[in-house]
Formats: structure tokens, sequence, C-alpha cells
């Protein structure tokens, strides 16, 4: 048996493979230490959405790298990088000794301590296969078809009493940016029945703060019989005993249903909280970003969402610099960011692609322009922001106390039921009474 470090990187899609890979591994009898100096494995679980988030997977492999030189750890690497790059990281990183693809996680676990041999019955497709002398086993299958079930081991990662449900593998949607679709497949949707059980076994767990995820939320379900919708599934949601919070993420920007907005606004444990990337409020950008809603329409939608859900959080994400942006697009954007004054919202800069349709457009921006835009509409967003947290004063909100803080002796750190774990900040809490743990 092994004693085994995991690393995650990019986002919670890809931190609930890993949790996918930890309760395997840890049902095979193998253990999990806290420092790669004291493993036997050591998985590198990567990301390759942009740039900077290949940039961080190499490095991280290369850190993980250095220190199997000195203990003689197995290397593997899996999730996005892998199946992106896999030919490449053969050819290029002899270190890796396993590469594991976005649908193929659940080999790790027999793959630890097996001859290379024994590896290739794992997979539907051997042939497939490449097993080389000083080159990685690689694992990775160009077939995205798998999607987990509510019995697939999984070992929660996240603090106790929050998890991250994953209720779809893939995306069909054709965004000009995205390299998504290439490395996670046609969109597979798991049925309500399914997602309702493992809401149930986390919460038998302690787990009651549920935080919906997949590529495209909005797009739930088309693709399986009865075609149910999102707001069917937190419908059943709301009946899972012990589910106090149930968060959307990642909601793609189609039309939003009475339904929906009706759980949104009234579903007993469904927070009044919508993640949804617009991307642009230019026209033309979003023609050329191959997102479907112009301008108007955007607009329309958000206003419709704060009219039908008191009190809603609106989060987004944008993107600045895109090929052919010009000022007229940036002051656009500006214009529809303040107009719909998000209480959060995400800028991305950016980031030239290969194999997206993006990567062969003209009007390619310099990166100092960019970055300049990128800092401009931070800190925007930081004044709207600033004047939310102003109008929040002396209003009472439900909140959870997760723990003390790192920084500040005596003051607890928390989440307010509007913050999203990881991306949405922290709360401090502090109190004139005795500080009990």
């Amino acid at each position: 048996m092994s004693d085994i470090h995991f690393i995650t990187l990019g986002c919670p899609k890809n931190r609930v493979d890993a949790e996918h890979m930890l309760g395997s591994v840890l049902n095979a009898g193998h253990a999990i230490v806290d420092t790669p100096e004291e493993a036997d494995t050591i998985v590198v679980n990567t990301c390759s959405f942009i740039g900077e988030a290949k940039e961080e997977s190499i490095n991280t492999i290369l850190q993980m790298a250095d220190i199997k030189s000195k203990t003689n750890a197995k290397l593997v690497v899996s999730g996005c990088l892998a199946q992106r790059y896999a030919s490449e990281l053969e050819e290029e990183m002899p270190e890796i000794d396993v590469l594991i693809g976005t649908s193929d996680y659940l080999a790790l676990a027999p793959t630890l301590g097996a001859p290379a041999s024994e590896t290739l019955s794992l997979k539907s497709n051997p042939s497939s296969l490449t097993v080389l002398p000083n080159k990685p086993t690689n694992l990775v299958s160009r077939e995205l078809e798998y999607v987990a079930t509510f019995d697939i081991p999984r070992q929660n990662s996240m603090q106790c009493h929050t998890a991250y449900l994953k209720i779809a593998e893939g995306c069909d949607n054709t965004c000009a940016f995205c390299i998504i679709p290439k490395l996670r497949g046609k969109q597979r949707s798991r049925t309500v029945d399914d997602l309702v059980k493992e809401a149930t076994r986390l919460a038998s767990e302690g787990v009651w703060e549920l935080n919906l995820i997949a590529q495209d939320l909005t797009g739930y379900g088309h693709d399986l019989p009865g075609r149910p919708k999102l707001a069917d599934l937190l419908e059943a949601l709301t009946s899972v005993e012990g589910i106090r919070w149930v968060r959307c993420m990642y909601a793609y920007p189609r039309t939003l249903s009475d339904a929906l907005l009706n759980q949104l606004a009234n579903g007993s444990n469904i927070l009044p909280y919508l993640d949804i990337p617009t991307q642009h409020g230019s026209d033309k950008m979003l023609r050329r970003m191959r997102r479907g809603k112009d301008q108007k329409r955007l607009s329309a939608m958000m206003q419709n969402v704060r009219d039908k859900v008191p009190g809603v959080v609106l989060r987004s994400t944008v993107i600045v610099g895109f090929p052919g942006e010009d000022p007229e697009d940036f002051a656009l954007l500006e214009d529809f960011v303040e107009a719909v004054r998000f209480e959060r919202l995400g800028v991305f800069k950016y980031s030239d692609e290969e194999d997206t349709s993006a990567y062969d457009l003209d009007g390619k921006l310099e990166q100092h322009i960019i970055e300049q835009r990128h800092d401009q509409l931070m800190e925007l967003q930081q004044v709207i922001h600033h004047q939310h947290l102003q109008e929040m004063v002396g209003t009472y909100h439900e909140a959870v106390v997760e723990g003390e803080s790192d920084e500040y002796p005596g003051v607890m750190t928390g989440r307010l039921w509007s913050q999203a774990p990881e991306i949405d900040g922290l709360t401090y809490f502090s109190s004139e009474l005795p500080l009990e743990i």
C-alpha cells in the first residue's frame, strides 16, 4: 500500500475529480499524507484552462519531480493538462510515471504499485494506451463519456459542513475562448435521483451546504430522458434532510425560467444566489466570443432576476482584452458592469489558447492594454462592492463561523450565506464576549 500526497489545482469541478481519486485510494487501503516529502506517490491534479493555469500546473509538476528525485516517489499527473498535452508530457517530462485524463481518474487506485502490464486492463480501450521505456504510462483516453454517480467513492476535501455537488460533466457550448469541451467532452447530466442520493449521503456525513457546479448549470438535463430542468433538481433538493444551503454556480446565461427563479426566491433551502458568467457588455464582443446573448437581452435578464428574486446576490465573470476589443467595446463593458452592479465579479484577462476558435482571430491586443483594462474594471467593481457593503450596515444575515483567524488573535472567520466558499472572500467576526471554540 502507498502513502499518497495530493495536489489539486484549478476549478471546483477539478476538485471533485480529485475527491473521487481520494475516495478510491482510501477504499483500496492506501493512506493520505500531508507533505510530498513523506509520500510514496505524489498526485498532481492539473488545470489548463488559461495560460496562467498551465504555467502553475507545469511549475508544480517540476517542483514535485524535484522531490521525487530525492525520495524516489511515483509521480502521477492527472486532469486537464494531462488530457490536453499527454503526448507532449510523455516526450518532454519522463519524470512523470503515470498520466491520467479527465475521464480516467478511477484508474489511479488500481495503478498504484501495479506493473504497467496490469494497468492496461483498466481501460475499456487498451489499444489507446502507450507504455514506452523511460516514458510515462499513458492512461489518457479520448472517449470522454464517463460521468460519476452517487456510489463512486468520494472523500470530501472541504470543511466538513460544505461540499460541491457536480451535477453534470462536459459542455455543449462553443464559446470561442474555451477549450473545456475538448478536454471534458459533450454534456452528460446526472439524473435527479442520483444527485438526491449523493446529497443525502453528504448530509449524513455532516454536510449542510451544497454548491451546485457544472460547466453549464442551466443546460442541466437536456440530454436526459424526460429532459428535467435545473428547477426540478432544486425542488428535489429541498426535500433532503439536513441540507440548509444550496447555491447555484456556473449558470450559463440562457433563458432563466420562472420556475428556476421561483426556486431561487422561495425554495426552502435554495439560496437567492446566482453565478452567471456574462463575459462582456458589447454586442460585437459577445458575437466574437460566440456567447449568443446581446447586451440588451443580458441586461434585461439580470434585471428580471433582481425583480423576481428579492435580495438576490449576482456573481459574474467577464473577459477583458478579447481579440478585437476596442476602447468603445471596453467602455460598453464598463457601462454594463455599472448598470447591473454585480455583488461579486471576477475579471479574466484574455489568454491566447491553441485549439480554440479565438486563437485564429485578428485584432489581438498587447498585454499591457489587457492589464490596464483589467485593473481599471477591477477598480470600478471595488467601488460597487464597497457600496454594496455600506448598504448592508445595520442588516442581519445568516452566516457560518468556520474557525479562528490566523492573522488576528481572538477574531473568528467565516462566511455569510452570500459568500461562496473559496471565491467570495471571508467575513471576520469579533465580540466583547470571551472566545469559545
